[in-house]
């Protein structure tokens, strides 16, 4: 992995004081040349409860793409140059923001190159991603359980 990335969890303190409460990364997991990810917070609970202690992001079973039931999972993703992943979906509601480098999101009719800054929501719909520059792409962002399209109730 080319990039440094590192999580701070802040919460209340025994005090009531607002202070970082855990540091580093949980759940790293990386494949040589394909792509590096470490989940930065997870959630189960909707509305989120911040009264609840722990931290689900090391939850095992979270190496997969999919957050636990009604929660969500934030998770930091490196591809290296040449490398992308191949078109799929999940029944998530996806919020993904470049943060370095560029990658190409593909759809089923589209391909959007995305630089630092670019965000894209991503409905349960079919995509893809293409890294084809001569550097790595840091893309960080939520995947939030969600009613799969499948279960769509037409009018």
């Amino acid at each position: 992995m080319t990039t440094h990335v590192n999580r701070f969890v802040v919460g209340p303190d025994a005090q009531n004081r607002s202070a970082v409460l855990q540091r580093g990364l949980t759940n790293v997991q990386s494949r040589e040349g394909f792509y590096w990810s470490a989940t930065l917070w997870a959630t189960e609970e909707n509305p989120v409860d911040n009264t609840i202690a722990g931290d689900r992001s090391q939850t095992p079973g979270l190496e997969g793409l999919e957050p636990l039931p009604n929660g969500l999972v934030c998770r930091a993703l490196e591809i290296p140059p040449g490398a992308g992943f191949p078109m799929h979906h999940t029944d998530t509601l996806d919020c993904l923001t470049c943060v370095r480098g560029e990658i190409y999101l593909v759809t089923d009719t589209d391909e959007v190159l995305m630089q630092p800054g670019d965000t894209v929501i991503i409905r349960g719909a079919d995509h893809a991603w293409s890294n084809r520059s001569n550097e790595p792409c840091l893309v960080i962002g939520t995947n939030t359980d969600a009613t799969p399209l499948s279960e769509r109730i037409l009018p």
